[in-house]
C-alpha cells in the first residue's frame, strides 16, 4: 500500500494539501496568490483538490467558496487551536502556510505560533516578508515560525541569502520558487487600446490596491516633463484603495493624488479606474498598457504580484530598486530608477518612447523570463517539494519502526 501511495504521488495525482492563508474573495494580495497557486496545483493534482484554512477578520462580510473548509478568526487565539485540531484530523498529507505578518493576530502576528506548535503533519512555509532585524519584534516571531518548517519557500535568491546570513537558517531547508503569473500571450496592443477607446495614446500604468507606500505621486510629477515631449501620454491608476487603508484613512491618498493631477493640469493625462480587478480584467488592462511602472517606496519589499504579472505579459517595466524589482528586472529585463525621483522616471519613459527597438528588445527579455514564472511551472515546483518532504517523512517512519 505504501508503494502504491508513492507511485500515485509521483504521478502528481495523489497529494492532499491544506493551505493556511487569506483567500478570495477577500481583497488581499496573499489571498489572490493562494487562489492562483492552488488552482494551478489542482490542475496537475486533480484527484485531491486543495483545501483552505482561511484567516478572517470580524469586519469581513465574505461568502467563501467551497474549498474553504475552516475559518480562523484572526484575533482569537482559541480559533488557531481549533484550526490545528481540524488540520490534524483531516486527510491532508501536507500543510502549506502562507506567512505574511498582517494576516495573523497577536503581538507581531504571534498567534500563528500556537497553531504551528500543535500541527502534527509535514509543514511548508512560504515566507512572503522577511523583517530587516531578526532580533526584535517581527523578526523574532519569524524565527519562531520558521523552526516548525520542513521546508521554507522564498521567491528570489536575495531572500535565501538574507535568511541564511541574518536569521542563521539552514540553506538546505530553503527552496526558491518564483511568484507565479498567468500564461499570457505577447501581442501587439493596438487592438486592446481600441477596445478601451485609447487609440493613439502612449499608456503608462499600474494595477494596485492603493496606499501611500506605492509612491504613485512620483509618476504624476514625472508626467509634467513627459507631457512636454509626448502630449498623447496617458497614465492609468488602476485599482481600489487597500481595504485596511480605506478603513483607517478613507480615500485620503487617492484624493491627494487627484489634487496633484489638478495642480499640474494633467486631467487629460491621468485616469483613475477605482475598481478591484478580476483576473480577466487585470490581464486585459495589462495588454493595454505600454509601460508598467512600480515606484514603490519600501526598499525591503520582497514580492510584487503586480510587477510579476507585468513581466509575464512582456511589458517594459520601470521600477524603484526594492528587493523584488532588482531581482526580476536584472540583466536588461527592465529599468531601475532611484526612489522618489520623478525626473528619473520621466527620462526612462521618454527614452523608451523614443527607441522602439530598445522597447521591443526589453519586452522580449521580460516575456522570456516570464515563461519560467507561469503558474503551471510554479505548481510543478511546489509538487516536487511536496514529494520530497513526504518521502523524507516516510523514511523517518521506516527507521523509527526498525
Amino acid at each position: 500500500m505504501d508503494k502504491l501511495k508513492k507511485v500515485i504521488r509521483e504521478t502528481c495525482i495523489g497529494i492532499n494539501s491544506i493551505y493556511i492563508s487569506s483567500y478570495v474573495p477577500r481583497k488581499c494580495g496573499i489571498a489572490t496568490y493562494t487562489s492562483d497557486l492552488t488552482r494551478a496545483i489542482d490542475l496537475i493534482n486533480p484527484y485531491c483538490g486543495s483545501k483552505i484554512v482561511a484567516l478572517v477578520r470580524p469586519e469581513d462580510k465574505i461568502d467563501y467558496p467551497p474549498e474553504v473548509k475552516f475559518k480562523i478568526s484572526q484575533y482569537k487565539i482559541d480559533s488557531y487551536i481549533k484550526a490545528a485540531d481540524y488540520i490534524n484530523k483531516s486527510r491532508a498529507d501536507i500543510v502549506v502556510l502562507e506567512h505574511e505578518f498582517g494576516l495573523y493576530g497577536g503581538e507581531f502576528g504571534e498567534y500563528i505560533i500556537k497553531l504551528l506548535e500543535l500541527i502534527k503533519k509535514p509543514l511548508i512555509i512560504t515566507a512572503h516578508t522577511i523583517p530587516v532585524d531578526p532580533d526584535t519584534g517581527y523578526g523574532l516571531v519569524l524565527k519562531d515560525v520558521l523552526k516548525f518548517a520542513d521546508k521554507v519557500i522564498v521567491m528570489m535568491p536575495e531572500i535565501l541569502r538574507k535568511l541564511v546570513k541574518k536569521y542563521n537558517y539552514p540553506e538546505e531547508n530553503i527552496e526558491i520558487i518564483p511568484h507565479g503569473v498567468p500564461d499570457m500571450s505577447m501581442e501587439v496592443n493596438s487592438g486592446y487600446k481600441k477596445k478601451k477607446g485609447l487609440e493613439g495614446r502612449i499608456v503608462l500604468g499600474n494595477i494596485n490596491l492603493l496606499s501611500e507606500i506605492k509612491g504613485l505621486e512620483y509618476i504624476i510629477e514625472a508626467l509634467r516633463e513627459i507631457k512636454e515631449h509626448f502630449s498623447n501620454i496617458l497614465y492609468l491608476i488602476i485599482g481600489q484603495t487597500h481595504p485596511v487603508v480605506l478603513q483607517t484613512e478613507g480615500e485620503k491618498y487617492r484624493n491627494f493624488l487627484k489634487q496633484k493631477v489638478k495642480q499640474y493640469n494633467l486631467q487629460e493625462n491621468v485616469r483613475f479606474i477605482n475598481k478591484y480587478m478580476t483576473l480577466k480584467e487585470l490581464i486585459l488592462w495589462l495588454q493595454v498598457i505600454d509601460i508598467y511602472i512600480t515606484p514603490y517606496l519600501d526598499p525591503q519589499q520582497t514580492a510584487s504580484g503586480a510587477l510579476a504579472y507585468a513581466i509575464g505579459a512582456g511589458k517594459v517595466c520601470i521600477s524603484t530598486p526594492y528587493l523584488y524589482a532588482k531581482d526580476v528586472l536584472a540583466e536588461g529585463r527592465g529599468i531601475i530608477v532611484p526612489f522618489r525621483d520623478p525626473r528619473a522616471i520621466a527620462d526612462a519613459v521618454m527614452d523608451i518612447c523614443k527607441n522602439p527597438q530598445k522597447k521591443l528588445k526589453m519586452e522580449m527579455k521580460a516575456y522570456k523570463f516570464g515563461r519560467l514564472m507561469t503558474w503551471y511551472n510554479v505548481a510543478l515546483q511546489h509538487l516536487r517539494v511536496f514529494n520530497e518532504i513526504l518521502d523524507k517523512h516516510e523514511n523517518k517512519k521506516f527507521f523509527k519502526a526498525i
